[in-house]
């Protein structure tokens, strides 16, 4: 009985194949390429058909170098199947209608079962080593992303200069680059110092690479395991009214930041500046005198600057996001 019914079950499955051969071919597209050991762009850019410069559009990346284990958003080549829609197989591949159309050279949102089509992958936004993104394009790149050094620390600034009345609404790449050539001419630094920056519209932009650690005067304590995040805006009291684009792209980003390294919100994970002595570069908490110790990131930053304003009014926040992130991710 078991033979005969394997022998049965194989030629009804054979038979499936054959009648919907482009369910087989498109069920499960190829869509995302975990990095090898050994693989190089240049290898990788040649087995899906493409260019460096596209990979490196299309994944946020910011040298040539990937490391084992790092997902990337390549090409693929897709079959039609019935039920399929433009709007269907581009959400499933990252990737745009209007980018499927044009590299597949439609004209009209008219599909045929059994047609092949190139499915590029979505490009990000990007100036030099400065990344801009969405919420949700920073989470995808967050997650596909490999860090090769320990990260604990999750620092919270404001810029305090610039602040509001210097963002226009599209001047995000001109403001990262004067921060960078601050940083670098007036600093001394390497580079820019934060490795994040939000901005009022809710936008986020990578600048310093995940890898390197930031540089500022929080000092090395706080920095060799850190991240810095940099809130375009002046928050001490008085001054820039935190829009809620931006308030809820800071929740939603040390929230991804808090699940992606394992951190659970505390003094010890989510810091801020002004808890840090700039004399002395050690950790004072709210025991820091004025002349020592900066306001950053604000005294009107989610209702203060101390550590009770973190715990009672910022850290429930993060502790929320991460949960709707990670059920999200099930």
């Amino acid at each position: 009985m078991n033979k005969t019914f394997g022998i049965v079950f194989g030629l009804l499955l054979s038979i499936l194949i054959a009648i919907f051969p482009a369910q087989a071919v498109g069920a499960k597209p190829d869509h995302i390429y975990w990095v090898k050991s050994g693989a190089t762009l240049p290898e990788i850019a040649k087995k899906y058909e493409t260019s460096v410069m596209e990979l490196k559009l299309t994944n946020g990346l910011q040298t040539n170098t990937v490391l084992v284990g790092q997902k990337l958003w390549v090409p693929i080549v897709y079959e039609v199947v019935a039920g399929d829609t433009l709007r269907g197989i581009a959400s499933a591949n990252h990737s745009t209608v209007e980018l499927i159309k044009w590299k597949n050279r439609l004209i009209s949102d008219q599909l045929y079962i059994g047609q092949v089509l190139k499915i590029p992958p979505k490009k990000l936004t990007m100036q030099g080593q400065h990344i801009l993104m969405t919420r949700e394009e920073f989470r995808d790149w967050l997650f596909n992303s490999r860090v090769n050094r320990k990260v604990n620390i999750i620092q919270q600034h404001h810029t305090w200069l610039p602040s509001y009345k210097h963002f226009n609404g599209a001047n995000h790449f001109r403001m990262l680059m004067g921060m960078e050539n601050f940083h670098k001419r007036r600093m001394g630094w390497s580079n820019i110092a934060q490795n994040i920056t939000t901005f009022p519209d809710g936008k986020i932009a990578v600048s310093r690479p995940f890898n390197i650690a930031p540089e500022g005067t929080i000092g090395p304590k706080a920095n060799t395991t850190g991240i810095a995040i940099e809130n375009v805006g002046n928050f001490d009291k008085g001054h820039d009214v935190m829009t809620a684009e931006q308030k809820e792209t800071i929740v939603y980003i040390t929230a991804a930041l808090s699940v992606k390294f394992g951190l659970t919100p505390s003094i010890d994970r989510i810091t801020y500046h002004h808890w840090w002595n700039l004399r002395t570069k050690q950790r004072v908490l709210d025991k820091g005198p004025d002349y020592n110790v900066k306001t950053c990131p604000g005294t009107g930053f989610f209702g203060g600057n101390s550590t009770s304003d973190a715990i009672n009014n910022f850290y429930p926040l993060v502790s929320r996001k991460m949960q709707e992130i990670q059920a999200s991710m099930q």
